[in-house]
């Protein structure tokens, strides 16, 4: 049995690809662009191109126990078929792990990417120690994984761990994009944040704020990172919209406990960058929402493995649990 796992993490704009020890070390990573506008043809074959090079790099397919890939779901990981991600076109039905068994001669499984970020925070990440993990990645969307036991929790056909789509306020006036009033992800993703920013200063016209001068008065060109620099600067909108995200990602987080009562919950994704006063306004937050009597003592985490967790979270799929 070979000692390196190739783990490919597949995203709307980039194909990222690295050789994985079994204990997690990634030893080699490449990148290279989807070309997912051209369609799936030309997508699949970056994808292709990048496992050949691998292949290489690690001195042939005898040194190799498996291909790994994480993909944006719809997908079924239990029959490796990518179904339709949205910033995937053309990509419908795939059959991807069959595809690429058949073309390398090697094991492939295909895996959410928040489930399998999930699994690789568990295993090697800032959750080693811990055996039952709720994770959150906080970007442009919320993903979650459910880790029971180092094992990747999939559910009956393979879709659990929706998190970010579980609402919190059902008459919140913001719909996200699956249809759903007031999820956690309409609230305090990415572009959430930046369009509550944006509303508030577009509905009190006098309040101040270094966000006007930022945009230099385009309110449209809020991102979460001006909102970060205002609030790190004194700027009070810019601190109490992070406020706000934090109790709202408190309040759902607090549900989770509820429901999971988890050994640790960790945070990735560039909104969890924010630092220590998200942090710390979603662990007060916590225990006033959830009948958990332990929940305050429920580790909250920022995640360790950054830019690395989509590689080393596909290769994970193939690493034993214990």
């Amino acid at each position: 049995m070979g000692q390196l796992i190739i783990g490919i993490d597949v995203g709307g704009t980039k194909v990222a690809g690295g050789l994985v020890t079994l204990k997690g070390r990634l030893m080699e990573s490449q990148v290279v662009p989807t070309n997912a506008d051209k369609g799936f043809a030309k997508s699949y074959a970056q994808i292709v191109n990048l496992i050949e090079r691998l292949i290489r790099g690690a001195g042939g397919k005898q040194n190799l126990c498996g291909i790994g890939i994480c993909a944006p779901g719809p997908l079924n990981p239990k029959t490796g078929v990518v179904i339709n991600p949205p910033n995937l076109p053309g990509w419908r039905n795939i059959e991807l792990a069959k595809m690429l068994e058949k073309k390398f001669g090697l094991p492939a499984k295909v895996e959410n990417d928040a489930n399998a970020a999930g699994l690789a925070e568990a295993l090697f990440g800032a959750a080693v120690g811990f055996r039952d993990v709720f994770y959150v990645t906080v970007s442009t969307g919320i993903g979650t994984g459910i880790i029971i036991n180092r094992k990747i929790y999939h559910g009956k056909n393979g879709i659990a761990g929706e998190g970010g789509h579980v609402s919190i306020d059902y008459r919140s006036p913001y719909r996200c994009g699956c249809g759903t009033y007031g999820c956690i992800e309409a609230l305090a993703a990415g572009p959430a944040i930046a369009r509550r920013a944006r509303v508030r200063l577009e509905q009190e016209h006098e309040l101040p704020s270094a966000l006007r001068d930022l945009t230099h008065g385009h309110l449209e060109q809020i991102s979460p990172l001006m909102i970060q620099q205002a609030a790190f600067g004194g700027d009070p909108v810019a601190k109490s919209i992070l406020d706000e995200t934090g109790f709202y990602l408190g309040v759902w987080l607090a549900g989770m406990i509820t429901l999971f009562d988890p050994d640790a919950i960790v945070i990735g994704g560039g909104v969890s960058q924010i630092g220590k006063s998200l942090f710390n306004k979603i662990k007060e937050t916590i225990p006033q929402y959830t009948i958990n009597r332990f929940a305050a003592e429920t580790p909250v985490l920022p995640a360790k493995l950054q830019k690395d967790v989509g590689v080393c979270g596909a290769a994970a799929v193939f690493l034993p649990s214990e």
